[in-house]
C-alpha cells in the first residue's frame, strides 16, 4: 500500500507541475538514447569484429598477410606506463600545491587554474603538431615512443591535476583539523590523511587518463610514427592500438583485421574501467 500511495503521490504531483513532467520525461529520453547508441555501437563493433579474430592476429611479427596487432597491443601498453609515470606524479603534487599550499584568493593560483582548464580543451592534433617541432625536431628524438609518450603526458597531465584537486577538496576539512589537532604537521597530514582520503577520485581521473592515451591517435601520427613493430628502445618508432586500427581503416586493404582491432581495442578500455572500480572499490573500503 505504501508504495502505491507513494506512486499516486508522484503522479499527482506530476500532473499539478508539468513542468516537473516535462523535465522528467526529458531526462528519461535522454538516458534511452544514450543507452540506444551505446548499445548500437558495442554490438555494431562486435557483430562486425569478432568472426575476423584469429590465432594469426596475435602474432608477435607483423607482415601484409596477418596484419597482426600484437606488436601495437604492445606499444599501448608501453605508451601508456611511460605517459603515466611522467604525468602521475607532476599532476598529484601540482594538485597539492595548488589545494593545500597555495593562498586563497592569490591571482598566479588563478592564472593556473585557468592555464589548465585551457589546456584541457586543445585539440589532440595541436598537441601532436607541438610534439612533432619540440621533441621530434628540436629535440632529435625522432619518430619515437619516447616523444609520443612525453606529448601523451602533457595531453593528460590537466586532466590528472583537475581530477586530483577536485579529490583533495572533498575531503572534509575535519580529517586536517584532527590531524592537527594531534600534533601533526602540514607534510604528515597531506600525505598521510588527506592523500590517501583522496585515492578514489585520483583514480578516477587516471582512469581517464588511461582511457584517452589507449584511444589516442592524432597526437602520436605525428610523434611515435606507424611502424607496426615493437621498437628495440624507446627511441625507436611504433604504433599504438588505435593507431594501428586508424591505419588500416584507412588504407582500406585490411577492414576485416580493423574491425578485429575494435573489439580487442573494447575489450582492453573496459577491461582497464572495471579493474580500476574493483581496486577504488577496496580503497574506499579500507
Amino acid at each position: 500500500m505504501s508504495n502505491q500511495t507513494t506512486f499516486k503521490q508522484k503522479v499527482k504531483e506530476y500532473l499539478n507541475h508539468p513542468g516537473s513532467l516535462l523535465i522528467m520525461l526529458l531526462v528519461m529520453l535522454a538516458s534511452i538514447a544514450t543507452f540506444v547508441v551505446l548499445f548500437f555501437l558495442i554490438a555494431y563493433i562486435l557483430i562486425n569484429g569478432l568472426p575476423h579474430i584469429k590465432p594469426s592476429l596475435f602474432s608477435f611479427t607483423y607482415t601484409s598477410e596477418n596484419a597482426s596487432l600484437m606488436p601495437a597491443l604492445i606499444n599501448t601498453v608501453i605508451m601508456t606506463l611511460i605517459s603515466l609515470i611522467i604525468a602521475v606524479p607532476l599532476g598529484i603534487f601540482a594538485a597539492i600545491f595548488l589545494v593545500e599550499y597555495a593562498k586563497k584568493g592569490n591571482k598566479f593560483i588563478e592564472v593556473i587554474r585557468l592555464t589548465t582548464e585551457t589546456l584541457s580543451g586543445i585539440p589532440s592534433i595541436v598537441y601532436g603538431l607541438f610534439g612533432m617541432l619540440f621533441f621530434v625536431t628540436t629535440l632529435g628524438w625522432g619518430f619515437s615512443l619516447l616523444a609520443g609518450a612525453f606529448t601523451l603526458a602533457i595531453m593528460i597531465l590537466p586532466l590528472i591535476m583537475r581530477t586530483t584537486e577536485e579529490a583533495l577538496k572533498a575531503v572534509p576539512d575535519s580529517y586536517r583539523e584532527g590531524s592537527f589537532g594531534l600534533g601533526a604537521g602540514k607534510l604528515r597530514t597531506v600525505f598521510t590523511i588527506v592523500l590517501p582520503s583522496a585515492v578514489p577520485g585520483i583514480l578516477a581521473g587516471v582512469i581517464l587518463a588511461i582511457g584517452r592515451i589507449v584511444g589516442e591517435t592524432a597526437a602520436l601520427m605525428y610523434t611515435s610514427g606507424t611502424v607496426a613493430k615493437v621498437p628495440s628502445s624507446l627511441m625507436g618508432s611504433g604504433r599504438t592500438l588505435a593507431l594501428h586500427m586508424y591505419t588500416l581503416a584507412s588504407e582500406g586493404l585490411y577492414m576485416d583485421q580493423a574491425y578485429a582491432t575494435a573489439v580487442i581495442l573494447l575489450v582492453l578500455v573496459v577491461g582497464i574501467n572495471t579493474l580500476s572500480s574493483v581496486i577504488a572499490r577496496k580503497l574506499t573500503k579500507a
